[in-house]
């Protein structure tokens, strides 16, 4: 996985700017999945942690907080989430977390952080794979409208992502990494990513019924890996992820680890 299009960005500062203590912050989107333009925004994505009068008082709680903002002529995109809405997102077999979670390109980092990633493989499900067929599905009517390449790989990626997944039970979100581990993707994947390189919106130049055929047989893919998977009804890390989110909660100081910009992290 590349981070040479990530713009030079002090990811640090944007951290130390947040009203509450951070687990986590990584990069995801675009980046993470493998295909970014060179004017792509970056999207970081996070996990804040309330103090315990922010939940217990009669204030609503910021459970989640949303910005976007240019900063050094780069348009960031930032959302986090209070631990325990991310873990409660966790245990709704959303597939958009576990990426954010998992994602190598780590701006910011903790021993919280470490240990709710080594609790991430006990809450897969088969059921995942909904979340990923309505996804690609989604992107599909999109790319169906405008005729834009990033939908479409946005389609090719869900699709992968979730083959993957059921057969593997792996959490895969960077597209030129699928392209060679699944072996059914399509051959042209590699020719889409350089081409949306120069253009984050551009035109997709392909044949449309050529690709229209090849969505229809991953569809037929996934079904057939969901079917056969390992992966089982329901998450077993329920009871763990409750005490990780209290002991945190209370002990309400992280051992943080982090630096400037973004440091990739082999997972």
């Amino acid at each position: 996985m590349t981070v040479a299009l990530i713009p030079e960005v002090d990811l640090s500062a944007v951290v130390a700017e947040q009203p509450d203590p951070l687990v986590f912050a990584t990069v995801s989107g675009a980046h993470l999945y493998g295909f970014p333009s060179r004017d792509s925004d970056v999207d970081l994505r996070g996990v804040h942690l309330l103090p315990v009068e922010g939940l217990i008082g009669l204030r609503e709680p910021e459970e989640t907080r949303s910005r976007m903002w240019d900063r050094d002529g780069v348009e960031m995109d930032l959302v986090t989430h209070d631990l325990r809405k991310f873990v409660r997102l966790m245990l709704r077999r959303n597939g958009y977390v576990l990426e954010q979670l998992l994602s190598p390109l780590v701006a910011h980092t903790s021993e919280a952080h470490a240990e709710l990633v080594s609790l991430a493989p006990h809450v897969l499900t088969h059921y995942h794979a909904h979340h990923y067929r309505g996804f690609a599905a989604t992107q599909w009517r999109l790319f169906e409208k405008t005729e834009e390449l990033k939908p479409l790989l946005y389609t090719l990626r869900a699709l992968l992502t979730g083959i993957h997944l059921m057969r593997s039970g792996e959490v895969q979100a960077h597209l030129p990494t699928l392209l060679g581990e699944v072996a059914e993707a399509p051959a042209y994947g590699a020719d889409l990513i350089a081409a949306k390189a120069e253009a984050e919106h551009g035109a997709a130049e392909v044949d449309l019924a050529r690709v229209r055929e090849d969505v229809e047989a991953l569809h037929g893919v996934l079904d057939a890996a969901h079917a056969a998977t390992a992966l089982g009804e329901a998450p077993k890390a329920l009871d763990a992820l409750h005490d990780f989110v209290v002991r945190v909660r209370l002990e309400g100081v992280l051992d943080v680890r982090g630096g400037r910009g973004v440091q990739r992290v082999q997972g």
